[in-house]
């Protein structure tokens, strides 16, 4: 069986500012060209389809004109909701959409229900397993202390548990929206850490043919069976080195698979550029970033006048614009926002309290903390749920 793995569409996302939903169109069009031309047999799509739990209509437009073409392509589709969607509004429907082939899974009590596809080998069980946002599911599956690895152990032993019911020779596919352990991350996904953890191993996802992952925006191979997608299209200058593609993926009738990149389009190319500004206007070297989009940092001891003016006179599609004046590294002078670069929540909250107190926290105040920060992403979670 012939699948084509993708993820992390993030429709109704700009980036800078920009509009991408004709850059999105385009994808949308490459993957259901791919999916006629490579006879693919199943289309898996691992989460955050939308970027944001209530997408703007242009982007629910765009989401139906997808599902009618992969319907009309006769291509079935298994989709499982993300961090970013609304999982309840995401799932509206399903039922009905079921019947053409779209196969839309946002129910985490449904994590042992597959949807059986079969070829000329047998059936292939898909297990979609949404987004699952432990203080939310925690009950559902009876864990003790939610974190992201308990509650995706006890899907995964639903999974096990169908799977071993099923006749012998069975293949299987596990969609998963996670942060895996090894995967590298970018700047453009959201921070879904629980309790100071946010990744969970690879080996909760054993025993399973092919595991198709997403959150993570680069494309990746954890293992040969486990591997992120990654998003079609660059949210981040952080992605400026990613190749964006898809996963094709042929599991044979033994189990044993093999799988082949898929370009993506590419709407324009990214680049990071360092240095003075005079030296950026300057360097011949740099003419082939001329059409890209640009992130330009600025080194220069003292802030040039009319520096994004100047900038988009030679880079039209300059985007962003940041100051890191060259320093000795002992220059106390440095911005907050460089020392607090690679910090997150919990290490700013630690400094303060350092800061304030002359020593930093000890273990019982740094669960505090800890707890206190998990309580407020989960509401926010909630919340988010509940519009």
């Amino acid at each position: 069986m012939r699948l084509l793995h993708t993820s992390d569409w993030h429709l109704g996302r700009a980036f800078h500012r920009v509009n991408l939903l004709g850059a999105q169109a385009e994808f949308i069009g490459h993957l259901v060209a791919t999916a006629r031309e490579r006879e693919v047999d199943a289309v898996v799509v691992s989460g955050d389809v939308y970027d944001r739990a209530v997408p703007p209509l242009a982007a629910v437009e765009l989401f139906d004109d997808a599902l009618h073409r992969l319907a009309d392509l006769g291509v079935p589709t298994v989709m499982i909701s993300g961090n970013h969607d609304s999982a309840r509004r995401l799932g509206v429907g399903a039922g009905l959409i079921d019947r053409a082939g779209i196969h839309l899974r946002t129910d985490p009590a449904a994590a042992g229900t597959p949807v059986v596809l079969t070829d000329a080998h047998g059936d292939v069980a898909f297990y979609g397993l949404p987004y699952l946002e432990p203080a939310l599911v925690k009950d559902e599956f009876g864990v003790e202390r939610p974190s992201h690895e308990a509650v995706l152990a006890a899907a995964m032993d639903r999974v096990r548990a169908d799977l071993a019911a099923r006749a012998p020779g069975t293949r299987s596919v596990v969609l998963a929206h996670a942060f895996v352990t090894g995967g590298e991350a970018s700047d453009s996904e959201r921070d879904i850490t629980v309790g100071g953890v946010a990744s969970v191993p690879a080996g909760v996802f054993d025993g399973v043919d092919y595991v198709a992952l997403g959150h993570l925006h680069g494309c990746q191979t954890l293992t040969e069976r486990v591997r992120y997608s990654g998003s079609p299209l660059a949210y981040s200058f952080s992605e400026a080195d990613h190749r964006k593609s898809m996963w094709l993926v042929d599991l044979a009738a033994d189990g044993s698979l093999g799988a082949e990149r898929v370009d993506c389009p590419v709407p324009r190319p990214l680049t990071r550029l360092r240095g003075t500004l005079e030296d950026l206007l300057a360097d011949p070297a740099l003419a082939r970033h001329e059409d890209a989009w640009i992130e330009a940092t600025l080194t220069d001891a003292v802030r040039p006048a009319d520096p994004m003016a100047r900038l988009t006179e030679r880079f039209p599609h300059t985007l962003s614009l940041a100051f890191a004046p060259e320093r000795a590294p002992d220059d106390p002078g440095g911005s907050y926002a460089s020392r607090l670069a690679d910090r997150d929540d919990q290490q700013v909250a630690e400094d303060f309290v350092a800061h304030v107190r002359g020593s930093g926290p000890d273990d019982d105040e740094r669960a505090v903390l800890r707890e206190a920060f998990d309580a407020v992403r989960a509401d926010a979670a909630v919340r988010e749920v509940a519009r």
